[in-house]
């Protein structure tokens, strides 16, 4: 697979991946408004993840669909970053045994959304023009991810006692895995380096941990490299449900 292809593939994989995990809370906000909230930005997500990969396929040229790549491949020949695959509630204190931790959601809902609103706003110059058009489209869902899920930073990280040490304790367990966020090369023409996004990313983090009163952890140097295909253990259980239709049932349609 070529780097252009490859490239686009990990910013597919991981709105997909990311997409996946945030459709786990339907039924299970805290709230109403997040029970409407959090699917439909997986939506938004989705859709992005599906633009994404069809432009993938034909930059392949190796007859697939969309729907191939989203459910068919090895875990291996996934691209996207560990962050969005890790549960909902990994390694969290605060989960309680439900398997979720909306503090641990928010935080990495936060981080995504900043770094996809830098981005996309970068890709909108792309040589690509197919990629440029994606970009410009989700660059306005993204604002508004980045918007909601920023709100919800600062109401819990400057709520009461218990909704600020979760907020921390969910960013003290996420800081590490933000690193692989700007880990990958870019393709002259095709997009920046995600690197180039760091400066600017780490910016506009340190002034929402600040309004949110929240500490910024020390920097870890732990490098992940799921963008190459080293997932975490969490990653397999997750394409299982994923592609369970597909595979029990090859080439189904409606």
């Amino acid at each position: 697979m070529d780097a252009k292809t490859t490239y686009v593939l990990r910013l597919a994989d991981t709105c997909l991946i990311h997409s996946q995990r945030l459709s786990e809370w339907a039924g299970h906000a805290p709230v109403l408004e997040e029970d409407l909230a959090l699917p439909n930005i997986a939506l938004d997500l989705l859709g992005q993840a599906r633009a994404l990969l069809t432009h993938a396929c034909a930059l392949e040229g190796a007859g697939r669909d969309e729907d191939q790549l989203a459910f068919l491949r090895e875990e291996r020949d996934y691209r996207n970053t560990v962050l969005v695959e890790l549960p909902n509630a990994a390694g969290s204190p605060s989960d309680g045994g439900g398997g979720r931790d909306f503090a641990l959601t928010t935080v990495r809902n936060a981080a995504i959304a900043i770094w996809l609103e830098l981005l996309y706003d970068r890709l909108q110059a792309s040589l690509d023009t197919e990629l440029a058009g994606i970009a410009a489209k989700s660059l306005k869902e993204v604002r508004y991810h980045r918007q909601h899920s920023s709100d919800w930073v600062v109401r819990l990280g400057d709520g009461t006692d218990e909704s600020q040490a979760r907020m921390q304790a969910a960013l003290n367990v996420l800081w590490p895995y933000f690193n692989e966020l700007f880990a990958a090369e870019g393709v002259d023409g095709v997009g920046p380096a995600w690197n180039e996004l760091e400066p600017e990313w780490r910016a506009r983090w340190a002034t929402l941990m600040q309004q949110a009163t929240l500490t910024l952890p020390r920097d870890s140097a732990m490098q992940l490299q799921g963008h190459l295909g080293v997932h975490s253990e969490h990653m397999g259980h997750m394409l299982a449900t994923m592609q369970h239709l597909q595979r029990s049932y090859p080439g189904g349609t409606w």
